[in-house]
């Protein structure tokens, strides 16, 4: 009876699918009482790239737009406005189920565990909690991908890793998407060098980029601080006593994967993968030859180095003594020169979406090539992937529609313009607290951090002059306004894939995920008042 108590609980929690529909008609119905307002833009060049940002004092009010069957119509148009990203889950689930195939995804979770037990006999270690480690380790390398080069969309790829490894160390999917994902948006949040946001939000206030980095870097440290606080005392919970996991019964397909990997496997070194070793071997040769040096951006600064020649001969010397142990290890070299070069490319060569997706395809078709696959096998286990994580590409499409509707309605500049005026009356930490508040307002319905600060910055920065406060704390204020709900918002197009390939309903995250932005939210708040009443290097 109790079973069915809770059977029947979990089916009254609202499909994703009806919550993001629903936001969508709630927008539509909002461009029928909002009046249509509109600024004027100026192409403006920031960091070498032109960009389209407004005009101070040059709001007007247009003709109203009002959205009635569009809202349906707006669903195509969010498909189409996000198809990079659904491709790209649909890219990343077809060749990670290539790879999954081959077992050596859990062989190498098999041989973390073991020798993560080992790591148990120091007491130093044991007393501390190995598995602490090892989450702190994870987290905070992926909070520094996201304050160094605003890692975000990237995360996708890395919860098929680790979503199955933190249910293989005995805690929920959600523990799996906060080692990378979260990790990656605390980074993001507190960014020091995020070329997509502060240096954007610098640029168009026209202060130097990336200064005012030290106290950024205060900020970064205290923010995940508090949030691998919150996480690790979560995961501690869920070790103790599983069940009480909002995700519990949905990780059963999960645990179901890490049963069906216990099986025998066979283990082996067929011809297939030193020719794939040969073949790579050669292509990278060529590459190393065509970009002998990679100028690799830093923030403001960049250095040089023969990134892709270390990286390339590397892979060849030690995928040469792994083939001769076991083809897994090789293909579990392939995945992680893929990170790799991943980190390379998006530093080094400005990679975004399209490049990022093709390499990991590529790496999928080699890893089936180097098992020993067939074109037809091959194939057969890309569209079981792509069908397997088809839903999370769907759900990123709707979220799309949301934004269409919007902007069609013609209510975002309204908007923006309401909440902006109300700043004028208020003194300097009532001030930024406002900004905050404006940017944590408009992320929730336009996540993209480069377009908002087009949209925003221009105006802030004004906004700043005229009550007595430095731009670089309107720029602060965007910063933490852009972040923490990007963790939770239904429009973004990152998160939604998260959760997709998660397997996790957007309901059970926002109700895990609420607390802890409540309480960064207001971290963010608290860190945002020394930018107004303390001489700080920079501002």
């Amino acid at each position: 009876m109790n079973k069915n108590k809770l059977l029947k609980k979990d089916r009254q929690f609202p499909h994703t699918y009806v919550i993001v529909f629903a936001i969508v008609v709630i927008c539509g119905i909002l461009t029928w009482i909002v009046p249509g307002g509109s600024f004027e833009r100026e192409t403006v060049v920031v960091d070498g790239i032109a960009r389209q940002v407004v005009k101070s004092d040059s709001f007007h009010y247009v003709e109203n737009t009002p959205q009635t069957w569009q809202i349906f119509s707006a669903i195509f148009d969010g498909f189409v406005d996000k198809a990079d990203i659904i491709v790209f889950i649909l890219l990343i689930g077809g060749a990670f189920w290539i790879l999954n195939q081959t077992k050596s995804i859990d062989i190498g979770i098999e041989y973390f565990l073991k020798s993560s037990k080992k790591l148990e006999k120091n007491r130093l270690l044991k007393k501390i909690g190995v598995n602490n480690i090892i989450l702190v380790s994870i987290m905070l390398m992926f909070s520094l991908f996201g304050a160094i080069f605003g890692m975000s969309e990237e995360t996708i790829a890395f919860i098929i890793i680790f979503v199955p490894l933190a249910v293989s160390m005995g805690y929920d999917s959600i523990v799996g998407v906060n080692l990378c994902f979260v990790a990656a948006g605390l980074g993001f949040t507190g960014a020091v060098l995020n070329p997509f946001t502060i240096g954007i939000a610098q640029g168009l206030s026209n202060i130097p980029l990336f200064s005012g980095a030290e106290y950024r870097m205060f900020c970064w440290l205290i923010i995940n601080i508090v949030g691998f606080t919150y996480i690790l005392i979560y995961a501690s919970r869920v070790k103790k006593n599983p069940k009480i996991s909002p995700t519990y019964s949905d990780d059963e397909h999960w645990r179901e994967l890490a049963k069906n990997s216990d099986e025998q496997i066979t283990k082996q070194t067929p011809k297939s993968a030193w020719y794939t070793l040969a073949f790579v071997a050669i292509a990278l040769g060529i590459y190393s030859f065509k970009f002998p040096i990679t100028n690799m951006s830093v923030g403001n600064s960049g250095f040089e180095f023969a990134f892709i020649p270390v990286l390339s001969v590397l892979f060849v010397v030690s995928s040469f003594f792994l083939l001769r142990k076991n083809v897994h290890f090789f293909i579990l070299n392939i995945l992680l020169f893929t990170i790799l070069f991943l980190i390379v490319g998006v530093m080094g060569y400005h990679w975004y979406i399209t490049e990022i997706a093709t390499l990991f395809f590529v790496m999928g078709l080699l890893s089936g090539i180097a098992f020993g696959y067939t074109p037809n096998t091959i194939t057969k286990h890309f569209l079981n992937g792509v069908k397997d994580i088809l839903s999370a590409g769907l759900i990123v499409g709707l979220a799309g529609g949301i934004i269409i509707i919007l902007q069609n309605g013609q209510i975002i500049d309204t908007i923006l313009y309401a909440v902006s005026s109300s700043m004028q009356e208020a003194g300097k930490v009532a001030s930024v607290s406002i900004m905050y508040l404006i940017q944590t307002g408009i992320n929730l319905i336009m996540p993209s951090g480069s377009a908002k600060a087009a949209l925003t910055m221009p105006i802030m920065s004004q906004f700043s002059d005229l009550v007595g406060i430095s731009r670089q704390a309107s720029v602060m204020a965007f910063q933490f306004g852009d972040g923490f709900t990007n963790m939770i918002t239904p429009t973004s197009g990152v998160l939604m894939g998260v959760l997709g390939v998660a397997r996790i309903q957007y309901v059970k995250w926002f109700k895990w995920v609420l607390p802890l932005i409540l309480i960064l939210f207001v971290l963010g708040l608290l860190l945002l008042i020394p930018t107004v009443t303390m001489d700080l290097k920079g501002f």
